[in-house]
């Protein structure tokens, strides 16, 4: 006992079983204990000890290749045991036990192959979320006078990622934030997002019109893409409780506001990045408590059945309440139940709730400065 805490000890050299060992080994126990229970059931002789043969093989598809020759070892020794309990070992009980061994070997390499692919798969996620990361930057969750909750939703657990990006500044033309989707998956996605982010994080901060930084983003991927590669995007600026949104063929921004949610179409559709967007603005004027949801077309394409998640009829339930963060909290858990787990495309989602203008804080003068030069 440690500081009151019980603590426990294993033998050195001996680590705990996995949930997949554990599930391995039980499963073939049952299925010894079931053919050995029609064994005794039928003591005519040793007719079902080849049965046992499955059990090695069973315990190959989730433990590891050192439980596989436990269990092909007590399902030989349990051949032998029924071999011998009923005549002896004749020619056709040595040939089951001799198929049990030979079973447990192929079991055995069956193993060591499935152990292997699955380590290389584990590497190449955690290689893809290392990527992934060095792409998408925390969100600040205050951005002047907006809160801000970013999330990215991966479409599966193996080492195919997308290029869905998005990005928030603080910049001296108001807050500005870029949510986009590179055609196409994997690293060259992920480099094509990169090459966004990164213009995009520098021009920001440099060019006054949203229009003007839709041209520089048009060429950075220009340059960098296929003829048929582009990137679908939309950029959001919020100044004085002004917003601004271009949309360069990306979904359309939702505006939830007192109960209601409403879609920013653009004035008029303008292609994607790549492809030389002429791009018109549209303004909306925010009232406190407004939030606005960005998104990629992962979330209005993902479906059950062929029925599409209600994106449009559950926002303001999902998101209309609590802090940011829960919100996309919500409507993480809520597509995920809908489509089952099983989403096709990867997803991410900005969410920003506007406090309205911040009072102007004036610095008190202490009474002796007054009128001093």
């Amino acid at each position: 006992m440690l500081f009151g805490v019980p603590m426990q000890f294993s033998p050195p050299g001996r680590r705990p079983l996995s949930p997949g060992s554990r599930a391995g080994l039980g499963a073939a126990v049952v299925l010894l204990a079931i053919v050995s229970a029609v064994e005794i059931a039928d003591g005519s002789g040793a007719n079902y000890v080849g049965l046992v043969a499955a059990a090695p093989f069973l315990a190959a598809a989730f433990a590891s290749w050192r439980m596989v020759l436990v269990v092909g070892v007590l399902a030989t020794v349990v051949g032998i045991g029924f071999a011998i309990a009923a005549r002896g070992v004749t020619l056709a009980t040595g040939v089951n036990v001799v198929g049990v061994a030979l079973a447990t070997a192929i079991a055995a390499v069956v193993a060591v192959i499935r152990e292997r692919q699955a380590t290389r798969i584990a590497e190449l996620s955690k290689l893809a979320q290392v990527a992934q990361q060095a792409v998408l930057r925390p969100i600040e969750p205050q951005m002047g006078s907006l809160s801000v909750a970013g999330r990215y939703i991966s479409a599966t657990a193996t080492a195919e990622i997308g290029g869905d990006l998005y990005e928030c500044l603080d910049t001296p033309y108001g807050v500005r934030i870029i949510i986009g989707d590179v055609r196409g998956k994997g690293l060259d996605a992920v480099r094509t997002a990169s090459i966004v982010l990164g213009s995009y994080r520098h021009v920001a901060y440099e060019r006054a019109d949203l229009r003007a930084i839709v041209a520089d983003l048009d060429r950075a991927v220009a340059r960098s893409v296929g003829d048929e590669d582009f990137v679908t995007a939309a950029m959001v600026e919020e100044r004085g409780g002004t917003l601004t949104i271009v949309n360069c063929g990306h979904p359309a921004p939702l505006l939830l506001r007192r109960g209601e949610v409403i879609p920013l179409e653009p004035p008029a559709p303008a292609p994607p990045l790549g492809f030389m967007p002429v791009v018109r603005p549209r303004v909306e004027r925010l009232e406190p408590g407004d939030r606005l949801l960005l998104f990629t077309d992962g979330l209005g394409e993902a479906r059950r059945e062929g029925e599409f998640f209600p994106i449009a009829d559950r926002a303001w339930r999902l998101l209309g309440h609590g802090t940011v963060g829960d919100g996309l909290a919500s409507l993480e858990t809520a597509l995920v139940e809908w489509v089952h787990g099983r989403l096709d495309d990867d997803i991410a989602v900005v969410l920003l709730e506007y406090a309205g203008q911040r009072p102007v804080t004036t610095v008190s003068v202490p009474s002796w400065e007054v009128g001093s030069e």
